[in-house]
This record gives C-alpha cells, sequence and structure tokens, in this order.
C-alpha cells in the first residue's frame, strides 16, 4: 500500500508541475497554390463530383491550419490512431499529425476507385486499388513527413506527419495552438508547413509557469516562402 501510495502522489505531483506551452503561428500572405479537383474523366465511372477548390473561405485561416506543431526530442509517446478519408476525389482531412507508432486508416468513401501511396522516406507504401466501402491501415513507426497521393487521380495530395513524442498540435484558423501538460524542462519547438519548410524555436517550461512561442513565416522580397531549418 505504501509503495502505491508513493506512486500515485509521485504521479500528481509530475502533473501539478507540467504546464501548457502556447503559440501564434503569424502569416501573413497566401503559401498554398490554389488545387482544383478536375472534373470526372471517361474511365472515372460513378457519380459526378462538383468542381472544388481548397482554402474556399479565408486563405489566411487555411493557412494556419494546415502548420503542424510538436516538441523536439526522444520524450514520452502515445501511440494513436487516425483517418484519412477519401471524399470527393480528396483527401480529408489532407493533414494528419500522429506520434510515432501510430496507424492511420484510409476509407475510400467515393464511388470510383483509388489507390493510396506514399514515396516517402520515413514510410513509402502502396495499398493498390480499392472500391468505396473498403479502407486500408498502415502503421508509421517512424517519425518524419509522409506524403500521400493517389495513382489514379493526380490532384490528391495529403500530408501525414509523424511526431517523435505524444506532444503534437495543429493551428486553428487564427494561427494558436496548445501543447498541453508539458513536464518542466526546455524544449525546442518546431513548426512546419508544406511549401514554407521547417521554423524552430526554444520554450522553457517550469514548475510555476509554462511558456509562450511565436513563429513568423516569412515570405522573400520575391513573394517564395523562406524555409528555415
Amino acid at each position: 500500500m505504501r509503495v502505491l501510495a508513493a506512486v500515485i502522489t509521485a504521479t500528481c505531483v509530475s502533473a501539478l508541475q507540467a504546464a501548457d506551452i502556447e503559440g501564434t503561428l503569424v502569416i501573413k500572405r497566401r503559401l498554398t497554390r490554389p488545387s482544383v479537383t478536375a472534373s470526372v474523366g471517361p474511365y472515372q465511372r460513378g457519380a459526378a463530383v462538383p468542381l472544388a477548390t481548397d482554402a474556399a473561405g479565408d486563405p489566411l485561416a487555411f493557412e494556419r491550419t494546415h502548420v503542424a506543431v510538436w516538441l523536439e526530442g526522444d520524450l514520452p509517446t502515445a501511440p494513436a490512431t487516425a483517418s484519412m478519408q477519401q471524399k470527393d476525389r480528396s483527401f480529408v482531412p489532407d493533414l494528419v499529425i500522429v506520434p510515432a507508432g501510430s496507424t492511420v486508416s484510409f476509407p475510400n468513401g467515393d464511388t470510383v476507385f483509388h489507390n493510396v501511396f506514399s514515396l516517402s522516406k520515413p514510410k513509402s507504401f502502396d495499398l493498390g486499388n480499392y472500391p468505396r466501402g473498403q479502407t486500408r491501415v498502415v502503421s508509421f513507426p517512424k517519425p518524419g513527413i509522409v506524403f500521400v497521393n493517389c495513382r489514379l487521380h493526380p490532384n490528391m495530395t495529403g500530408v501525414i506527419v509523424v511526431t517523435p513524442n505524444k506532444w503534437r498540435a495543429r493551428g486553428d484558423s487564427a494561427g494558436h495552438f496548445t501543447l498541453h501538460d508539458v513536464p518542466p524542462g526546455t524544449y525546442t519547438v518546431v513548426a512546419w508547413h508544406k511549401t514554407a519548410g521547417y521554423y524552430r524555436t526554444t520554450a522553457r517550461v517550469t514548475a510555476e509557469a509554462g511558456a509562450t512561442v511565436e513563429f513568423l513565416i516569412p515570405l522573400s522580397a520575391d513573394g517564395s516562402p523562406m524555409a528555415r531549418r
């Protein structure tokens, strides 16, 4: 009983000491080129899919919600499950963030076949052709950026960000994010955008307070993104 009590006490103290890292993503110009879902070709039988463009609303809100944030380093992890559906010949969502060791399913919700694949170094796979109502599952044991495509529909693109530990977040439409319950220590916080690349900053969490960080994702004089590693 004393051992159990000691474990419970240590867990409670650790939980009390943990604090949040809150951050802001500052993006002042659009980074992503518009992507149009083309009309159905003769080989793609099934119901018609209306023309669609991404970032239909606020383009800067779109950019902010497509930034992945995580803590760098060999820290505790907690594998998760996620889904990247094929719907209206697009990946939904087109950005998935999971810690290493997680699995992602790829259900086909369209009336046409899809062939989901990736040639990325952290994880390459080819799920073959499969119809509506079927799904495939892929595990991601190593951290890294995995670009996902469909062999039958070149316009379909998605990204799976596999983080090295359980602390991960995605920006909201206003550019805010939170990494919850981070133990005291000094950390490197990483932000990644498909077009802009990697950005890093340092955050120090104490037992008394969390930390606040800001990422400015700038563009060069000619309007092109300036990635920093």
